[in-house]
C-alpha cells in the first residue's frame, strides 16, 4: 500500500525498525479520509491519536477573544497531533483543521506507547520525533522574536513555496503575526525582487 511506503520511509528517515518491528507498528494503524473543513481535534478536546498526513494540508490554530491565531501548518508525509493535549492528557488548546480533503493513517496512542515499551527501535523513533517537534517550536520562537515580518515571509518562502501559494493570506498572516494587509504588501514588495 503507497500510505504505508511513504509513512515507512517518513519513519526510517528518524530510525530504520526491524522488521519484526515494522509490521508490529502497522498492526495498530487504521486508515481514514477527511473533507477539507473537517477536524482531527477541536479546542478543548482530549487527544488520542498522531496522524500522518499521507495527502493533505491542516493549520493548528486557537481562539483568543473570538479571534483566530494559527500556529502550525502540516503537509503531506508528516506527522500531526495537538501535542500539548497528548503529552499531558489535558484538553487542546489548538484545533486541527484540514485546508483540503486528506487522506491519513491514524495512530492510536495508547496502543503507540504498547509498542515503545516492546521495541526499543519504536522508542527511538518516538523520542526523535519529539526531539524535531521541540527544534521546530524553538526555531519560530527565535524568529518571532528575532526577525522583521519581512524576513520571516522570505525565509517561509525559501523553506515551504508550498505553504505560501496553498494557504488563504487570513491564516498566513496570522501564522506569521501579521495583519494580511501587511502581508499583502510584502507579497508585492517580494515578488519585485
Amino acid at each position: 500500500m503507497d500510505s504505508l511506503k511513504k509513512l515507512q520511509q517518513t519513519v526510517f528517515s528518524l530510525h530504520r525498525l526491524p522488521e519484526a518491528d515494522w509490521d508490529m507498528f502497522t498492526q495498530i494503524l487504521t486508515y481514514k479520509t477527511y473533507k477539507k473543513g473537517d477536524t482531527l481535534i477541536k479546542e478543548g478536546e482530549l487527544e488520542n491519536y498522531i496522524y500522518f498526513l499521507e495527502k493533505g494540508t491542516t493549520r493548528n490554530y486557537f481562539l483568543k477573544e473570538g479571534k483566530e491565531f494559527t500556529v502550525a501548518f502540516h503537509f503531506s508525509g508528516e506527522f500531526v497531533t495537538a501535542f500539548y493535549s497528548l503529552i499531558t492528557g489535558a484538553a487542546s488548546i489548538v484545533t486541527i483543521e484540514l485546508l483540503e480533503d486528506a487522506e491519513v493513517v491514524v495512530i492510536p496512542y495508547r496502543d503507540l506507547e504498547l509498542f515503545y515499551q516492546k521495541s526499543f527501535h519504536g522508542a527511538t523513533v518516538g523520542r526523535k520525533m519529539a526531539e524535531m517537534q521541540y527544534a521546530h517550536r524553538l526555531e519560530k520562537e527565535m524568529e518571532l522574536l528575532s526577525l522583521t515580518a519581512e524576513e520571516r515571509y522570505v525565509r517561509l518562502m525559501e523553506r515551504n513555496p508550498e505553504l505560501v501559494a496553498a494557504i488563504s493570506v487570513k491564516h498566513l498572516s496570522s501564522y506569521l503575526g501579521i495583519q494580511p494587509e501587511s502581508l499583502s504588501r510584502i507579497r508585492k514588495q517580494y515578488a519585485r525582487n
